[in-house]
């Protein structure tokens, strides 16, 4: 019978000993195919993957835990009972769900009336709560991304590899990926010949299975060189994992995740371990040459900076990123440096990349261990951004690049964002940012974005659009006191699913890992080769055939102050205001090229600024001075403080030039006069809300009533044809 009240030490021991029971390893395999590999047929669908995210599933650290567990005793590998096999399997869940209920229960710690009527009960303000994030938070890279990330990132360190281990990062990557092919070709046939087998004699160890001869020869390298890379992440046949004493201690099985069967064989129960220990085991290994540690320390410097600006490049083009810049005050006086530095139009990301981790001893639940290590990793990249964000807001400062070249800043810099990049895994990363990141409010200059290399990967692997791009971050700095998830990737998964928007009457909204479903489909058709949808249904896609999709795209060809706002304004916009807005286009420019004549379609926002777009072939020199004309009445009419004004084709519709008026509304007698008589917009719901048209449904609009469009027409000689 389960003990109530039981200690964290005392689950922990009972797990011990289940783990050392004989063929307990037969029922780790059990687990493992059960809770990591996705089945699916012809091509992989979102549903597929969002099983993954099930409660019910044991979670990587779990597993690991429980491997971590089995080698601490000699392995015995003979095939228990069925029943045997089925008590194993739910024992472990039992056990496992009972330690999370310990971990987890700290967080009620110091839970009283009295502190939650005072306002001073803080569930994060401990160490031991946040322990559990830290395990249980999930996995913030694709294995694929530990892969090919860690061959550039030890790229540079090359030759002390190959001295001393006699392999690169960049070969074992390429067999670490040849060995997931091995493993998925005998997938097929071992499943089929356990099928053939009597139940009696089933176990899913086979499917873990394979030789350094099979990967070789798929690979096409020499069996010693696969061998050497192999027995560099296998874990030794008399290590008994002694440090691995309780839930966050170190887990020897984290760094050699390999194990060798009684007839020498390789056995791997999780490839995803197998990709994270070539990303994270050599730098472990450089650290302990004590001459080589500057060196090693500059690479992955180098590294995470390189490595942002390559990305940031494919957004916004390399001309706009710029790497390691300088700020003088005078040109003796340097005042500090940026990482990276992106100029697009009157919008700037200030990158500044920290190569530090967490600790061993503050996965512990070390309090003042996870505040220096955060410290080190986050606030002093925060600190250093903030400094520089403030100094290009100051034209006395001027920005240079490591060759002397002064960087070009806009006069008119409306938002500066700051992004803190960590080059590893960050476990309870968005958690620890809530708790203990200490910001100053400076204007213009919006919340920090705190992510690792990972994240920003998949940002501009699936926003390589500047307006996207920077319409994400901009709400999603906004929002960063609403937002709550284990994970940057799925608060992503969430935007390109559901385009971002929180209501500002939400205090907080928690999202489910499920959400990034979508992404991770999408990341591993995009990296994987995997074959399914490279880009999730949603924001990319719904919006990419209207005509607001064009206008959008046109905005972001030519990148000029006003514009920029503009395409942030429709790209905010729901999915039902898109196609609504997109369907008063269509239909104005129908007609126009029906009657030759103009016709307006006219939006208002709540927000105070509104747009006009103007149909009509006019040449620019007569439509111009108009459409400008009347984008002045529509702005003192609605007292918006911006209004912008497009003039569309008739065909297509296509942008043919823009006007915008940003000025603070004052009465002028004259413009009450001549605006009294003009009908009212459509108003769009704070941007993001469906359009008010939707609304008409709810009243119906009269034949002879203003047509809902805001043409100014009656309805009946309007949109009702």
């Amino acid at each position: 019978m389960k003990k109530e009240n039981r200690s964290e030490q005392e689950v922990f021991a009972d797990l011990t000993v289940l783990c050392s029971r004989p063929g307990y390893v037969h029922a780790v395999a059990h687990l493992s195919l059960r809770d990591n590999v996705i089945p699916y047929t012809g091509s992989m669908k979102e549903a597929d993957i969002s099983k993954m995210s099930s409660p019910s599933r044991l979670c990587r650290t779990e597993i690991n835990t429980l491997v971590g567990l089995m080698v601490k005793a000699e392995i015995d590998w003979n095939l228990p009972t069925p029943a045997l096999m089925q008590e194993y399997v739910d024992t472990s869940e039992r056990l496992l769900e009972e330690l999370h209920h310990c971990v987890s229960g700290e967080v009620f710690a110091g839970l009283t009336k009295e502190a939650v009527e005072n306002g001073t009960f803080n569930p994060f303000a401990t160490g031991n709560v946040l322990r559990e994030p830290i395990f249980y938070s999930g996995d913030a890279a694709y294995n694929f991304q530990y892969l090919d990330l860690a061959a550039r990132k030890y790229a540079a360190d090359a030759p002390w590899l190959l001295a001393n281990r006699g392999f690169t990062v960049d070969q074992a990557s390429r067999i670490a990926k040849v060995v997931e092919e091995v493993l998925a070709d005998h997938f097929d046939s071992i499943r089929e010949s356990t099928r053939l087998l009597h139940p009696d004699s089933w176990t899913m160890l086979p499917f873990f299975v394979f030789t350094a001869e099979e990967v070789a020869a798929k690979a096409n390298r020499p069996v010693e060189e696969v061998a050497r890379v192999l027995g560099a992440f296998q874990i030794g046949p008399t290590e008994r994992n002694a440090t691995f004493n309780a839930l966050h201690d170190f887990n020897a099985i984290t760094a050699a995740p390999l194990l060798r069967t009684p007839t020498g064989e390789f056995l791997l129960l999780q490839a995803y371990s197998l990709a994270e220990a070539i990303y994270e085991a050599p730098f472990y290994w450089m650290t302990q040459d004590k001459a080589y540690l500057p060196t090693l320390t500059k690479n992955r410097g180098d590294f995470t900076e390189t490595f942002v600006a390559e990305r940031l490049g494919l957004v916004f083009g390399t001309e706009q990123v710029h790497l390691n810049v300088e700020i003088f005050e005078t040109k003796a006086a340097r005042v500090s440096d940026i990482d990276v530095l992106v100029v697009w139009g009157n919008r700037i990301i200030v990158v500044q990349a920290k190569s530090k981790r967490l600790t061993q001893e503050a996965r512990k639940g070390n309090d003042q261990v996870i505040r220096d290590d955060f410290k080190k990793a986050v606030q002093a990249a925060y600190d250093q951004g903030a400094t520089c964000a403030k100094c290009l807001l100051d034209n006395r400062y001027k920005i240079a690049t490591p060759d002397g070249k002064e960087v070009a800043l806009p006069q008119d810099i409306q938002e500066i964002y700051l992004f803190c990049v960590v080059s590893d895994h960050y476990p309870a990363l968005s958690f620890q940012v809530r708790q203990f990141l200490k910001t100053v409010s400076t204007g213009r200059v919006q919340a920090p974005l705190v992510m690792d290399v990972f994240a920003i990967d998949a940002m501009t692997e699936m926003l390589q659009s500047p307006l996207q791009f920077l319409s994400y971050v901009n709400r999603r700095a906004n929002y960063a006191e609403q937002l709550l998830a284990s994970q940057e990737l799925t608060i992503l998964g969430y935007h390109l699913k559901k385009n971002l928007w929180v209501d500002p009457e939400v205090g907080l909204m928690h999202l489910a890992d499920d959400f990034s479903a979508g992404l991770d489909l999408a990341m591993a058709v995009r990296r994987n080769g995997v074959q399914g949808a490279a880009t999730p249904d949603g924001v990319l896609t719904r919006f990419a055939d209207t005509t607001i999709g064009r206008v959008v795209k046109e905005v972001e060809a030519r990148p000029e102050s006003a514009t920029i706002d503009l395409g942030f304004m429709l790209l905010a916009m729901s999915e039902e205001a898109v196609i609504e807005m997109s369907s008063a286009i269509n239909r104005q420019a129908a007609r126009t090229r029906a009657d030759g004549q103009i016709h307006d379609a006219t939006f208002a926002f709540k927000e105070g600024f509104g747009i006009t777009f103007h149909c009509t072939d006019e040449p620019p020199h007569v439509a111009g001075p108009r459409l400008k004309s009347h984008c002045e009445l529509r702005k003192y009419k609605e007292k918006a403080e911006r209004w912008f004004g497009l003039c569309m084709s008739s065909t297509g519709p296509d942008v043919r030039f823009g006007v915008s008026l940003t000025h603070p509304w004052t009465e002028d007698l004259a413009m009450n006069e001549r605006t009294r008589d003009m009908a009212a917009p459509v108003q769009v719901e704070q941007a993001l809300s469906a359009l008010l048209s939707a609304r008409s449904r709810e009243k119906k609009v009269g034949r002879n009533d203003p047509c809902p469009c805001g043409s100014g027409s009656k309805y009946k000689k309007c949109c009702l044809s």
